[in-house]
């Protein structure tokens, strides 16, 4: 006997709650189904099962899927992940068996399927073995959104979901970071996710919507929620009308009026190469003034975030429209800091501030440097000394000059037998400068010329490596690195220690 062709997996999205917002298609999907299967918490009633009712038939198989537990508390000797990577395996296997059986399987989902759903699980598992199809639903904050009749996102603006289960200051962060945004997971979270809205400014626009689509649907202010009665079934919208830094870098730039630039300032901020101990009193004061912090986007992550504080992050290859956008602000009146890693004025934004101010409709608008600790700096200073004496700083990067350029001032670094910091050695698409430097260098150099190799100092995971000319090995470098080459008077101690001395013998 021929045994039955394998059954057909269903991914089946419900909505929020109404049962009139299950599609068409998922309804049709469900009557024809022959098992059912749900999600169900611990003396809970599934509320996919609840929406899907007025649409299963009578004599399907249903198949409950009862969680082990709902909270990170378990004795699962795998902990929360375990005993639930467990339950899926159990999940898979029942469904399993149906499919194979030839019957076609519906698992139902609050919601769509595939975002914050339980179905995922089951389809990662069962998805590559038998022939599957996920219907999309309607999402919880599309429901809370038209609840609220308040538009969520217009034209460039960029929406962000987030757990409530994030920390409070990441949750700060990424909330004064984007224009929209959609808070989920709240329950016992809700007083941080509350605090966090406070600290990015958040909270006097932010809403609760309560059983979204349901019969005892409720929204109201954040503000006015009692901690303490904050179901499963809720969620927070932010709309991005409401984001008061809504005008970002790329944007058209207003004309500042008559007068408005009087007084004006833009500060640039040097952060330091990474440890947090290495900002200075005066760039910590600055960046605790300012309303508006501008930079590329891993320096703006390193300002921790505090109520009223506006963060516009962008790429790393828009410093003068970064620029710009500064000048923009400070002339409207508002205080400004543009952000660099290391010390801003070495190969950092000071310059590019200092480019675009040239414009004339920026004549009235200050620009201040506060120094920060610089990533030659620090590295040497892991090394030892080995900038004790004279020396000389390259970019290795021809992004803003030809390497023809570059390779002259290489050449004359050599034959003044300077100590060489190189910054910006090797990248993805840069991977033949540093054998080029090397070739160089050696034409010059001896061979056994120090190298000092610094990688991320000042950030977890640094390390540093002391090698020659001879042997510096241009794969183990990238733009994570600073290299030191030494003078031919550079030193190694005995404990290992690179230094350079004072004096130079003529």
């Amino acid at each position: 006997m021929t045994p039955p062709a394998a059954g057909r997996l269903y991914g089946v999205g419900l909505g929020p709650g109404d049962p009139e917002l299950v599609t068409v298609k998922a309804a049709r999907i469900i009557e024809r189904a022959d098992v059912i299967a749900y999600h169900q918490g611990p003396r809970r009633r599934s509320n996919a099962r609840r929406i899907a009712d007025p649409y299963v038939r009578a004599g399907v198989i249903e198949e409950l899927l009862e969680y082990p537990v709902t909270t990170g508390i378990t004795d699962h000797p795998g902990g929360y992940a375990g005993a639930m990577a467990q339950f899926y395996e159990r999940c898979a296997t029942t469904l399993g068996a149906h499919l194979e059986r030839g019957r076609d399987v519906v698992v139902l989902a609050e919601g769509d399927p595939l975002f914050y759903g339980s179905y995922m699980y089951v389809h990662d598992r069962l998805g590559e073995r038998y022939e599957t199809e996920v219907v999309p639903g309607v999402p919880a904050f599309a429901a809370a959104t038209a609840a609220l009749g308040t538009p969520l996102a217009r034209q460039a603006d960029v929406l962000t979901v987030l757990q409530g289960t994030l920390p409070r200051p990441e949750l700060a962060r990424r909330l004064a970071d984007t224009d929209a945004a959609v808070i989920m997971k709240l329950g016992r979270t809700f007083p941080e996710v509350r605090a966090a809205l406070a600290e990015a400014g958040r909270l006097s626009d932010a809403w609760y919507v309560e059983r979204a689509a349901m019969d005892d649907q409720r929204w109201l202010p954040v503000s006015e929620v009692d901690p303490a009665d904050v179901p499963y079934f809720s969620l927070i919208v932010v709309p991005g009308d409401t984001h008061a830094g809504r005008r970002r870098y790329d944007d058209p730039r207003p004309a500042p009026s008559a007068g408005s630039t009087a007084g004006a300032e833009v500060v640039v901020v040097g952060l330091g190469p990474g440890a947090e101990e290495w900002l200075t009193p005066e760039a910590a004061r600055v960046l605790g003034e300012v309303d508006h912090v501008v930079g590329y986007a891993p320096y703006v992550d390193r300002v921790p975030q505090r109520p009223g504080l506006r963060r516009h992050a962008s790429g790393n290859t828009v410093e003068l429209d970064r620029a710009r956008f500064a000048l923009d602000l400070a002339a409207e009146g508002e205080r400004v800091a543009v952000v660099s890693g290391g010390d801003a004025g070495v190969f950092g934004m000071a310059s590019a501030v200092f480019e675009a101010a040239e414009d004339p409709a920026y004549a009235d608008v200050h620009v201040r440097v506060v120094p920060g600790v610089s990533a030659v700096q620090a590295a040497a200073a892991r090394a030892g000394a080995p900038i004790g004496a004279d020396f000389a700083v390259l970019s290795l990067s021809d992004r803003l000059k030809p390497w023809s350029v570059i390779e002259r001032r290489v050449q004359a670094t050599a034959r003044s037998d300077l100590v060489l910091a190189v910054y910006n050695p090797r990248s993805r698409t840069r991977t033949t400068q540093v054998d080029e430097l090397r070739r160089i260098l050696l034409a010059h150099r001896p061979a056994d010329t120090v190298v000092v190799v610094a990688r991320d100092i000042g950030r977890p995971g640094e390390s540093l490596t002391v090698t020659t000319l001879a042997d510096l090995d241009p794969e183990s470098v990238d733009m994570r690195c600073l290299l030191i080459i030494g003078a031919t008077s550079t030193r190694v101690s005995s404990a290992g220690r690179v230094w350079t001395p004072r004096y130079v013998e003529g």
